[in-house]
């Protein structure tokens, strides 16, 4: 997704969420994902361990905001 900073600068973020409440964020800056529960760490460590999963959701918000 895309949002606007207060500085009015557009910034890109990599969320999902699963039955209605967050699951995995990514970390654009260390390009690793952030589980919100322990039921996301098997995800989380799959996609930490796909670097090129990992850095196309990266180049895909970067390049829409």
């Amino acid at each position: 997704g895309c949002e606007l900073t207060k500085e009015g600068r557009k910034r890109g973020y990599s969320q999902f969420a699963y039955d209605g409440k967050d699951y995995l964020s990514l970390d654009k800056e260390t390009l690793t994902w952030t589980a919100s529960d322990g039921r996301a760490q098997v995800t989380k460590r799959r996609w930490d361990a796909d670097r090129v999963w990992t850095e196309g959701r990266r180049n895909f918000v970067e390049g829409r905001c």
